[in-house]
């Protein structure tokens, strides 16, 4: 289906509306979600502009994808988080790091591995929602400190 230029503008600037509509409604909670899922659609478009062979494109949503992990990195409460936080610490940095190998080789199997690396992180977050969504305590919830390892 091709859309006249004008229409492209208008879904491109609803699109962003409704993007940031929901970053400034959003509980703590759905935030990380929104950064999971920011990172996942990078790392999709990175996949698709590696196989098109545009190295710009692809560059730039791997560089976008490792700044949404380095924040996610950095908004975890290691106080409160515990060993959880130590852990997916740990897991950032390696994310990254496979990252910047995936980006300098054109590897699409690296950035396969963060990809399913950040979707299951994703699904156990989605996973305490509910609970979240109602206050129960971090000791009620099925991932436990996962729930409070964000600030």
């Amino acid at each position: 289906m091709s859309y006249p230029p004008n229409a492209l503008n208008a879904i491109d600037e609803y699109s962003r509306l409704a993007l940031r509509t929901d970053i400034e409604t959003a509980s703590p909670h759905r935030l990380i979600l929104l950064l999971l899922d920011g990172a996942l659609d990078k790392l999709r478009a990175a996949r698709a502009a590696m196989a098109r062979g545009n190295v710009a494109a692809k560059g730039s949503n791997i560089t976008w994808a490792m700044s949404i992990i380095d924040g996610l990195r950095a908004s975890l409460n290691h106080e409160r988080g515990g060993k959880i936080a130590a852990n997916l610490d740990a897991l950032y940095d390696y994310m990254t790091r496979t990252l910047v190998t995936a980006n300098l080789h054109n590897d699409d199997s690296k950035l396969v591995e963060v990809e399913k690396l950040l979707g299951e992180i994703r699904t156990g977050w989605k996973g305490i929602e509910v609970q979240v969504e109602r206050g129960k305590p971090a000791a009620q919830n099925e991932l436990g400190a996962t729930a409070r390892i964000y600030g």
